[in-house]
Formats: C-alpha cells, structure tokens, sequence
C-alpha cells in the first residue's frame, strides 16, 4: 500500500497542544475540549449547544467511552464543560465548551512567570537527550505511618560486656545473689509476675542499679521478712492483714447462712475483708450493730440482770490450726489424719474424757428455729422465745433468724 492511500484511509488528525493539559487535567480531556471548540465553530450559531453522542466523539478523537467520561468529568470539574441528556435510552448528549472560563484559566497560565517556564520546559525537552537507564528492581512500597505516632523508632544496637556485674549497694556478689534467692522466694509465695519470679526479681534488681532505691533492699538488710514493713495496718485488724475474730466470723456466717460451703464461705470473707473500700465499709456497719447490741444488754443490766448478754464470740476460741487438726482426725481414725507420709508414726490418740449428756436446756439450733418459724403459731412462740432467752445469742432481723456476733 502507498502512503498517500494509507494516510488517507487513517482520516482527519485530532488536534492536541500539550500545554492545554495543564489547564483541562490531562490529554485526553485536552482531545475532547478541542474536538467540542472545533465543533462549535462550525456552527451557524454561536450559542446553540453541540448535539452529539459517544460514538461520533470516538470516531473524531478516538476516546473511547471509559475516556470520555473521564475527560467530561475533568472538565467539569474545573468548569469548562456544561453537558446535559437529551434521551434517557440512549446515549445522546448536548455539551457546551464555556470559551469565557477556558480564555480566563489560558490568561492565568501565560502570565510573564508562567510563560517563561513553560518556554524553558519546552526547550529543554526538546534538546534533552534520551537517556537508557539499566533495568532496576522497583522500588519499595512506602509503608503508611500514624502521623499522631510517627515512624518507629530504629533498634539501637548495644554491645554488651560478657563480664557485666551489676553495680548497687551490695558489697559482693554473693550478698547480690542472697538477696536475688530472697527477692525470688517472695514472688513466690505472693504469685508475682505470673509464675516467673526471677523476672520479677530481676527487674527490681535492675532498678537498683540505675539508682532507684528499694523497701525490700532495707528489709534484706535488716534482716526482716521482705515485705513486711511495707503492710497497712487497717481499722479492722488486730495486726496487718489480721481481722478482728468476731469480725471476720460475722462475714463467715453472712455466707454460710447464703447457703456457701464453710471453706467458701472463708474464702470470700476474707477475700471482703482484705478490700480496703469494702472492709471499711464492712466495719463501719458491724459497730453499729455491736454498738446496738452494747445497748441492750446495758439496758438489761439496769433492769436487774445480773450477767448480761454477750454473744458467744466475745468468748475466747482456741484457734484452729493443722496440729489440732491431725490430733483430732487422729484420735477419730488414725488412717484418715492429714498426715504428710503414711509411713510417719501415728502417734496414740489422746483419752477424750466422756462428755456429759445434752440436758432438755441445750439451746435450739438455727434450722430448727427457722423451721418452727414458719408457721403463724411457730412464729409467735420462736419471737417469745428469742426475747426472753438473750443467751441463745439470736436475734430476728427482716423476718429472718440470724445469730448475733459483735468483736
């Protein structure tokens, strides 16, 4: 084929000045604003609308219709273009190229400034060489950061001394590594750290030699229990950490009375008491009712009594330990005793002395109490009952029989 019949078959070229990209967003929004100007001067009428669809605007500039959107939209956009749909059903258009904003944004870009750089742009592409750059791996994906956080901050490498010591107020190594067991063996004991004491251990130790001063460094060196001087001794304890008897057997029978198993019922109680907000709060309330109780049995004895009324728990009770424990279990059935190893000898279960038989004034348990309670005779009997019997240690609060147990 000729070139004359080849260039003539290709059709009429589509005007495009690079420069115009600036203002209308890119080339082909470039194409198509020069294709709609050209069509409105070829009009008898200067205002009339140019009435087209997407096939004709493909075949004058080829833009297909993902590129034709795109270059009405960035005309749009800078108000260059008005368009408006003839025909729902089809995809006819009429389009106004506004020449007033184009003339105005083409002035704004030629300023004597603007003119210049353009001009030295061009010039230089035009003499600048091409220039083959070697192939390349591409570059790394920039990786987005919080800009409230900024970018992470590099590890800073740090040699270490394979024959680093700590430095503190210890004297030796071996006082060090004392002081380390017994740091360890609290952490222990009080579940610190989640069952890594030496890490715990060694964070206090660490703290030390950067100049931290510790309570249980003193406590090492005075030769104390660790910890010990750093307890709180509260309203409601006799000692730190220890409840008044009665004050915590109260608590007891609170949740034995729910219906708690006793060694639950121990548990949370004490869990109660060492709440510092809930302990204060719990105390506050049982001197009322000791002072309450104090009350009466004063009135009493002005009444004439001889002995007043004190709860049972005002009496002394021989404490509960392991040894009195095993010693009774011993003496009941040798081979259920708590002891640690079967093989250990059982010593001989002591003589009990024979107890006395329950007389007809043995006072009443609770349960049976409450059973007779709730009858409507039972009731008016137990109510008698109670009041005139104050060494029972009962008394009846909100419908409920329950035993009264001051400090």
């Amino acid at each position: 084929m000729k070139i004359g019949i080849f260039l003539g078959n290709l059709g009429n070229p589509a005007i495009y000045y690079p420069t115009l990209g600036k203002i209308t967003g890119g080339v082909a929004a470039s194409i198509f604003l020069c294709q709609l100007l050209q069509w409105q001067a070829q009009q008898l009428n200067s205002g009339e609308w140019v009435k087209t669809n997407s096939s004709e605007i493909e075949k004058a500039t080829g833009l297909n219709s993902e590129e034709q959107q795109l270059a009405r939209r960035l005309l749009k956009v800078r108000s260059l273009l008005k368009e408006k749909s003839t025909d729902s059903n089809t995809d006819s258009l009429e389009l106004w190229a506004d020449i007033d904003a184009f003339e105005e944004k083409f002035n704004n870009l030629l300023t004597p400034d603007s003119a210049n750089t353009i001009a030295q742009t061009s010039r230089e592409n035009n003499n600048r060489p091409v220039e083959i750059l070697p192939e390349t791996s591409p570059p790394e994906p920039a990786v987005k950061t919080d800009k409230f956080f900024g970018k992470h901050r590099q590890q800073i490498a740090v040699t270490v001394n394979p024959n680093y010591r700590f430095s503190g107020p210890w004297n030796s190594q071996e006082e060090l590594q004392k002081f380390q067991r017994a740091l360890e063996e609290y952490a222990r004991e009080h579940n610190l750290w989640f069952g890594n004491p030496s890490g715990w251990a060694f964070k206090i130790i660490d703290s030390m030699t950067k100049g931290l001063t510790s309570t249980f460094w003193d406590e090492f060196i005075a030769g104390i229990p660790l910890g010990e001087s750093q307890k709180v001794k509260r309203e409601w304890e006799i000692e730190p950490e220890v409840p008044y008897p009665a004050f915590e057997e109260e608590r007891i029978q609170y949740y034995v009375h729910k219906g708690e198993p006793l060694e639950a019922a121990v548990s949370k109680a004490r869990a109660d008491l060492r709440n510092p907000v809930l302990g204060k709060d719990l105390w506050e309330g049982f001197l009322r009712k000791c002072d309450r109780i104090a009350d009466d049995a004063l009135k009493a004895k002005n009444q004439g009594v001889q002995t007043a009324y004190l709860p049972s728990s005002f009496n002394d009770r021989p404490q509960i330990t392991k040894e009195s424990v095993m010693q009774k279990l011993g003496a009941i059935a040798p081979q259920f005793s708590l002891n640690q190893s079967t093989s250990e000898t059982i010593a001989e279960p002591p003589k009990l002395e024979p107890q006395e038989s329950p007389t007809t004034d043995e006072i009443p348990s609770i349960s049976f109490l409450q059973k007779a309670y709730q009858t409507a005779l039972g009731r008016s009997i137990v109510e008698k009952q109670i009041a005139a019997n104050p060494e029972w240690g009962y008394e009846i609060v909100d419908g409920e029989i329950v035993e009264s147990i001051p400090f």
